[in-house]
C-alpha cells in the first residue's frame, strides 16, 4: 500500500534572521519533516519561490526507505542558501509517494514559538 503524495506544496515560508537561543536546537529555522514508508529510497526535488525574484532549484534530497528525514531549510546550500528574513514558498516533487509536515521554530524572543502544519499534497 502506497501512503502519501508525490507533489507537496508549502506556500508559507520564512526563516527569521534573529535567534535568542544557544546551539542548533534553538536557532530559528523551518523544517520539512518527510516520511517515506516505501521499500525504496524517495528522491525529491525542491523548488523555492520568492515574491521578488525567479524560482531557485532544484534542491535535491533522498529519504531512505522506511525512514523519516527532518530537512532544515536553513541547511539547503545548493544551488544557493535560502536568505533569512525573506518570504518564500516551496514545492516538493518526489519519485515515490511521501508525507510532508512543515514546522517553524521562531526563537527571536526568549519565549520560543513553534508552528507546525501538514503541507498540501496533490
Amino acid at each position: 500500500m502506497e501512503i502519501g503524495k508525490k507533489i507537496w506544496i508549502i506556500p508559507e515560508g520564512y526563516i527569521p534572521r534573529e535567534s535568542t537561543g544557544q546551539g542548533r536546537e534553538f536557532i530559528s529555522h523551518e523544517t520539512a519533516c518527510i516520511l517515506n514508508t516505501n521499500n525504496a529510497p524517495a528522491n525529491i526535488e525542491i523548488t523555492i519561490y520568492y515574491a521578488d525574484k525567479s524560482p531557485v532549484g532544484p534542491y535535491r534530497v533522498t529519504v531512505p526507505a522506511q525512514r523519516t528525514y527532518h530537512l532544515r531549510f536553513n541547511d539547503l546550500k545548493d544551488p544557493e542558501p535560502i536568505p533569512l528574513g525573506t518570504d518564500y514558498a516551496s514545492v516538493f516533487i518526489s519519485d515515490l509517494p511521501v508525507i510532508i509536515q512543515h514546522t517553524r521554530l521562531d526563537s527571536r524572543q526568549a519565549e520560543n514559538a513553534l508552528m507546525t502544519t501538514i503541507a498540501w499534497g496533490t
